[in-house]
């Protein structure tokens, strides 16, 4: 294989193969596939800004029989510290998430063995009934498939049922790698790859937008990352005309601090800076398919964050007024609404603050700085 005719094949918008993916990542050099990337972006997000978003991550429950070895978040049922989220916090937490500027919650939780479609149901209706303007990003592929399970349904009665209580979006969530060899080893509980995938592709029937994510840097090879990336560019082939389907495609590198998957196979946060920006090129490249590329500064940092928008990304993703999982596994990272803007203009860009949607939004003309303390 040549280089060249590589880059020309991927600034043509046409499908690289595995091989010929697996071929740039490893040979092409990071400032050429820097530029591959960065042009096609340029043609795909012609406006040149870079966008951003205001929601808060709220967790429905910590109780969780999933047993995700990457995680130190959930706790199994009976736990003394097991919690179901209460209305009444709700209440506060979205006050406060309005107060700060923000559209969206981002719901999502354990997989509780006894919440079920008509707990999610009402939950949704109840939230909708008090703060209609309020977006519902709720949930994750695994959380439907678990749900359907508990309830004996097919996976599109619970997204219909979940949209009709006010699910807005379905997030990208529990993706790990879409390899069920990977999957065995880092997320047993959760559903198989072929299972997230048809939760996807039943979402996008009912026009419900979606994203996809991958978490990279554990005990998956480099040609499971890239059937990854394959299998969702061919979700997002099948999705109806007129339906966004996967909307933004988020990498992001697995954070070992304290997790049983560290402790039980020595595995660290052992991704370079160099790796992460050549994944979110050859994510630009390799998905010409998804408009959005989002940066992953919650685990790589602003400076890495910054550099990625030189090479493909086109968004910081949002601010997170509050972000509970990713964090409790070592993920340092904050921004405010003001140093998300100075990081994107640091890094060469105008800011844009966006909805679920990635339609833009003006910041309000009075916002309230979050204390960050969580």
């Amino acid at each position: 294989m040549q280089l060249d005719e590589l880059y020309k094949k991927a600034l043509n918008f046409e499908y690289l193969t595995k091989e010929e993916g697996m071929f740039l990542f490893e040979n092409a050099p990071l400032a050429e596939l820097s530029y591959v990337a960065d042009e096609l972006r340029k043609i795909q997000v012609p406006h040149g800004k870079v966008t951003w978003q205001i929601d808060r991550n709220l967790n429905t429950t910590n109780v969780c029989i999933a047993n995700c070895k990457f995680c130190n978040f959930y706790r199994i049922p009976g736990h003394a510290e097991a919690y179901i989220t209460e209305m009444d916090t709700y209440r506060v937490k979205i006050k406060e998430t309005i107060a700060w500027g923000g559209d969206q919650l981002l719901l999502q939780g354990g997989h509780h063995p006894e919440l079920g479609l008509d707990f999610y149901s009402n939950l949704f209706r109840q939230i909708k009934s008090e703060f209609p303007d309020i977006k519902l990003h709720t949930l994750g592929p695994p959380e439907i498939a678990h749900i359907a399970k508990l309830g004996g349904y097919t996976h599109t009665e619970v997204l219909k049922a979940l949209q009709e209580a006010g699910m807005d979006s379905l997030p990208g969530a529990g993706a790990e790698i879409l390899v069920d060899r990977v999957r065995r080893l880092v997320s047993n509980g959760k559903c198989g790859a072929d299972e997230w995938l048809d939760v996807m592709a039943a979402a996008h029937q009912l026009n419900i937008t979606t994203s996809a994510t991958m978490m990279f840097g554990h005990v998956e090879t480099l040609e499971e990352r890239f059937i990854h990336l394959i299998r969702i560019r061919e979700v997002q082939d099948k999705k109806p005309e007129g339906a966004k389907g996967f909307l933004a495609f988020i990498p992001w590198t697995f954070q070992g601090v304290d997790t049983l998957l560290s402790k039980l196979r020595g595995i660290q946060t052992l991704t370079s800076t160099e790796e992460y920006i050549r994944m979110i090129a050859i994510s630009r490249i390799m998905l010409p398919n998804i408009k959005n590329i989002q940066a992953s500064w919650l685990t790589v940092g602003k400076a890495t964050a910054q550099v990625c928008l030189q090479a493909g990304a086109n968004d910081f993703g949002s601010i997170m007024l509050e972000e509970n999982v990713v964090s409790a596994a070592g993920a340092p990272h904050r921004f405010t609404y003001k140093s998300i803007q100075e990081a994107i203009k640091e890094g060469g860009f105008e800011p844009q603050l966006r909805n679920q949607q990635y339609e833009w939004r003006v910041l309000p003309e009075h916002i309230e700085e979050q204390i960050i303390n969580y």
